[in-house]
């Protein structure tokens, strides 16, 4: 099984690509779509949708996963991250590809074990799930990366884990 984890964000879109191989987990691409403030932000979310639809079209994953709008104290964040999700949720529907979606606690549960993990703490498991020789950067790729884990983990289910039960 294929997972693409998305962290979705107009400057930063981070995306990790993992395969579930048994009971294990392997990283096959990861990085981020970066755009410039300095362009029109419908150009900038047009970027991000070719992008992924792009990179949909290449991997073809069984599923995306995404993290969940977290509203904080910056509304004018909020409503831009708002409207990545929906041009990744595009993306993904227009590719017929399942979409799933987590938020961060959800997200640190399954990656740490603990809802309340640190930044640190979700990035250095994510680096030891996937046996990565270097911490992902930037923070957006960890987090992509652990949402894709996270998306593994909740789909493949029991029939991952199910020889360390």
């Amino acid at each position: 099984m294929l997972v693409l984890g998305i962290d979705p964000g107009t400057a930063i879109c981070g995306f990790g690509i993992v395969e579930v191989q048994g009971n294990r987990l392997k990283a096959v691409r990861y990085g981020a779509i970066q755009t410039s403030p300095r362009i029109a932000l419908a150009d900038r979310l047009n970027i991000i949708f070719s992008e992924l639809d792009q990179m949909l079209k290449i991997h073809r994953p069984d599923v995306v996963g995404v993290e969940e709008l977290f509203f904080n104290k910056n509304v004018r964040t909020a409503m831009a991250v708002g409207q990545a999700r929906g041009v990744v949720l595009l993306a993904a529907a227009q590719n017929a590809v399942k979409v799933e979606e987590y938020t961060p606690l959800q997200v640190k549960q399954s990656v740490v074990g603990y809802g309340k993990a640190t930044k640190e703490q979700v990035i250095l498991m994510t680096q030891r799930l996937l046996g990565l020789p270097d911490k992902p950067k930037p923070d957006d790729v960890a987090d992509a990366l652990a949402v894709a884990i996270c998306t593994a983990h909740s789909t493949h289910g029991g029939r991952m884990w199910g020889s360390l039960q």
